[in-house]
């Protein structure tokens, strides 16, 4: 081990910063976090270092340092471009035992700052002693993924109870069961669903001696478009933690691979009038496992609030009181027009966007024509293949030129994506001759000849059209 990780406490500190360029600024921002109080030397300083001292309540000489200025520091920092002042700085520091460290030369430090994830209160830091700052960056944005933002507030929580925990249990076998069973049980998850409060009477309910009642929850979560690149962290934890999985049609086997191991996975996917399992049998499902205590993931693709039919299932859980969470997902609109290099809106083509369903309810196409038909507008047209010609017919009819472009994106995100442009006068024959499938999406707007340019995933996923 080359070095021993400790923690320096710099709060209301005194640091020595040598050096005022941008290189300097990373690090003085990085040390007014941790609290200490900065002294900066250095000839020349940049601007928003000179704001960052002004306000933190630091300060500046202007001119090179000069042997006897490290002392009266805790820590100092060498950031200059000479290397022999950098050398005269860590013999005055290491004389006088100060910690030092010279960025970007680990020869000449007594400390070396690792890569941090900061959760504060809770902080982890990673170091390859700086013989691979690339691979440290690697694995600490790894960690950032497995830590939810809200572990700092766990850690609070348990700071808060750190004393009563002690006081109720004397041994030391028990107290570290008790914290172990809450910080990753019902406790925690409240805290990373944002209720503080009830976290705080869970606790207060678990020192008082009450064994929690066993409650289900569903987690309604948007796996997004395709990419399983495009979960959010929050969807990735819940999915990791799921007793049950409920997935539909849209969601890509990788992503349900990502899912916990153990749990129960129950296909519900539904294509146009083809339903595996209806819509109120779905929404009962997800009652009767909730309320059998477990752990209900419904991964739905895109974005549940968006044509995804998510509202009706967390009405009939409001209704029944069961509890859920919400977690957002790309729709497939941003995704697919993203990864088809088509700006959904552009200042020179489209200064608004919208969304619409090409199969309704009651498997209609009556639509709202005469307000889709706005030149600077683009709209996206979700679940509409099947109804492509009536819908180029129709906007066509309503006014929208006949040269519109348009494209139609199939498995956008993924690597198997094609994409098929056209008019609203071609694009009809082109699809049926590209023999399409869904899921596929269009796009109808002006934007949609900026592909040409634009285009990008093609490229690195290697595909041709």
């Amino acid at each position: 081990m080359d070095y021993l990780p400790l923690f320096h406490c710099l709060q209301q500190r005194p640091v020595l910063l040598v050096g005022g360029g941008s290189v300097a600024l990373r690090k003085a921002r990085l040390l007014s976090r941790a609290g200490g109080i900065l002294h900066v030397i250095a000839p020349k300083i940049h601007p928003q270092l000179l704001q960052l001292l002004e306000q933190h309540s630091g300060r500046y000489t202007l001119r090179v340092w000069q042997p006897g200025d490290c002392g009266g520091h805790v820590l100092v920092v060498a950031a200059t471009t000479d290397n022999e002042v950098n050398r005269q700085i860590v013999a005055e520091a290491d004389g006088q035992g100060i910690p030092v460290n010279v960025v970007d030369t680990p020869s000449l430090c007594s400390v070396i700052f690792p890569a941090i994830v900061d959760r504060s209160p809770l902080l982890v830091a990673v170091s390859s002693g700086g013989h691979a700052p690339v691979l440290t960056r690697l694995v600490r944005a790894r960690l950032e993924t497995l830590l939810p933002a809200a572990y700092g507030q766990l850690a609070q929580l348990a700071q808060k109870f750190r004393s009563a925990v002690k006081q109720r249990f004397d041994d030391l076998q028990q107290r570290r069961v008790f914290w172990e069973d809450t910080l990753q049980g019902p406790v925690a998850e409240q805290v990373f669903a944002g209720n503080l409060a009830a976290a705080e009477l869970l606790m207060e309910e678990r020192l008082a001696g009450k064994v929690p009642a066993v409650q289900g929850e569903v987690y309604l979560v948007g796996a997004g478009p395709g990419d399983p690149d495009l979960l959010t962290f929050k969807a990735l934890r819940l999915m990791q933690q799921a007793d049950v999985v409920l997935y539909d049609r849209l969601v890509a086997p990788e992503i349900v691979d990502m899912c916990r191991r153990d749990a129960d996975r129950i296909y519900v996917g539904k294509a146009a009038s083809r339903h595996s399992l209806p819509q109120d049998q779905i929404n009962a499902h997800l009652v009767e496992l909730a309320q059998q205590g477990k752990r209900v993931l419904r991964l739905k693709g895109g974005d549940p609030f968006i044509f995804g039919r998510g509202g009706e299932e967390i009405e009939e859980l409001a209704q029944n009181g069961v509890p859920f969470q919400v977690v957002p997902g790309i729709t497939s609109a941003s995704g697919c027009s993203c990864y088809a290099g088509i700006p959904l809106t552009h200042r020179d083509y489209a200064q608004s966007v919208r969304f619409v369903t090409g199969h309704l309810k009651d498997s209609s196409l009556n639509l709202p024509w005469h307000e889709l038909v706005s030149d600077n507008q683009t709209v996206v047209f979700y679940m509409g293949l099947g109804t492509l010609p009536d819908i180029a017919v129709q906007l066509q009819a309503h006014g929208r030129s006949a040269d519109t472009p348009v494209a139609v994106i199939e498995r956008g995100t993924m690597a198997q994506q094609r994409v098929i442009t056209g008019s609203l006068s071609t694009i009809a024959e082109r699809v049926r001759e590209a023999a399409l499938q869904t899921p596929s999406l269009i796009i109808v707007g002006e934007v949609v000849a900026l592909r040409e340019r634009l285009s990008w995933f093609k490229l690195q996923a290697g595909q041709s059209a």
